[in-house]
């Protein structure tokens, strides 16, 4: 790892004019309304080619998902209307979770692989977000497929309800099998279309370095009880409130961990909750580009790297947003230099991403790198994208066994 203004480098590794009807954008977009600004979105038939391709690859958001089971379901997908493509997904997984729940008794493994196996399809019928009505089934299919499959994980998933202004945290808990004396906690947070089920799964791979996790939907995603705001922290500071409630918590070593915006949560936590944080792991943090508004037109609209939707996806974060205006406007407030947070001292932190990234620039990535007080590690991938991932070579499930899990280890387990 190397420390701050030493950034490691592997070597594997105006007004303008608004969108054309912006209500459609939030509906999902055709290509020809893009035009104008950005580039355009994928077509239905870019999209399928694409997923198989990712789903062969294991590229994002089709990790874990057969290629042919893909393919199965776009044959009853012949536009892109949002339940046509829920329902699409939903045909496929129904088979797998039916499957599930008549063998769960007689051969467990082989149902916990159905429930995996539907999880997946449901929540890739619920992508990027749960939009319509059929969108939204198929995430709550997704969740209780999940769940089904977490009863059989050894040790299960705890399933904790957290009391918030009215509402609650929902949160998968997890600890060593066995452990004794009082745990070292993560705190693992998504991002702008996954969910705190597709991290309970990765961060099961920390348990053996005895190691608890917590895994919540970050503000405005999933089932989070709040939409994102420049004060939608408090949910996750609650989560710390929630540990240190846990007799088998070492409230002296709890690290936090997010991906993409999950991430800028992770890198504000990191600041105004660095007295009860050891640690900090963020994968490509948005800090300020991100939120100004040439980025968002120029980049992230009809961006490649996502699939598809990803200017929908971000309107659905907050509260009654539905144009790219109020987008853009919404993202001024978020940025880090605006609230005059960045440069403030932080807890430890490590910092990775892909120098070709679209989606967060990597020089939101060097400006937290040079801000703050401690010396920060850094992981930084000159031939990767988005979250440092480079297909082949550095995909998702070995950064984070080779370099998160590893740095998470040494951190929370060394002394001050």
């Amino acid at each position: 790892m190397a420390t701050r203004h030493s950034v490691s480098r592997h070597p594997a590794t105006r007004n303008f004019k608004t969108i054309a009807s912006l209500l459609t954008v939030c509906a999902g977009l055709s290509s020809a309304s893009l035009l104008a600004q950005g580039a355009p979105e994928r077509t239905l038939d870019e999209i399928k080619v694409e997923a198989v391709h990712r789903a062969e690859v294991g590229g994002y958001p089709l990790i874990g998902l057969d290629p042919n089971d893909v393919r199965e379901a776009f044959k009853s997908i012949h536009t892109r209307d949002k339940d046509e493509w829920a329902e699409g997904f939903m045909g496929v997984a129904d088979r797998y979770m039916a499957e599930g729940k008549s063998l769960e008794k007689t051969d467990p493994a082989k149902a916990n692989a159905d429930y995996i196996r539907a999880w997946h399809l449901y929540f890739f019928g619920r992508w990027p977000t749960d939009s319509s009505p059929k969108k939204k089934l198929s995430y709550a299919k997704g969740i209780e497929a999940f769940l089904a499959h977490a009863r059989l994980m050894d040790p299960p998933v705890e399933v904790v309800h957290i009391p918030f202004e009215g509402k609650e945290i929902i949160g998968y808990l997890r600890l060593p099998k066995g452990a004794t004396g009082r745990i070292p906690m993560v705190i693992a947070v998504n991002g702008l279309d996954s969910r705190k089920e597709d991290l309970t799964e990765s961060f099961s791979a920390i348990l053996p370095y005895g190691i608890g996790y917590i895994a919540v939907d970050g503000p405005g995603t999933g089932q989070s009880p709040v939409k994102a705001s420049p004060t939608a922290d408090r949910a996750l500071s609650k989560v710390l409130d929630y540990l240190a409630t846990r007799p088998e918590v070492d409230t002296h070593r709890i690290a936090m961990h997010g991906v993409s915006w999950g991430a800028y949560w992770g890198t504000k936590m990191a600041i105004i909750e660095k007295d009860r944080l050891k640690c900090v792991s963020v994968q490509s943090p948005p800090t300020d580009l991100f939120f100004q508004r040439d980025f968002i037109v120029n980049s992230l609209v009809g961006n490649r790297e996502y699939l598809f939707d990803q200017v929908p996806a971000l309107m659905s974060i907050f509260e009654n947003v539905t144009t790219l205006d109020q987008v853009i406007d919404e993202f001024a407030k978020m940025s880090l230099v605006n609230q005059h947070l960045l440069g403030k001292p932080t807890a430890p932190m490590l910092i990775l991403a892909g120098t070709k990234d679209t989606q967060v620039p990597i020089s939101d990535v060097y400006k937290l790198l040079d801000s703050g007080d401690v010396p920060k590690d850094a992981w930084i991938n000159p031939q990767g994208g988005h979250l440092g991932r480079q297909v082949g070579v550095w995909p998702d499930p070995r950064i984070f066994k080779q370099v998160i899990l590893p740095w998470l280890d040494r951190n929370l387990k060394s002394n001050p």
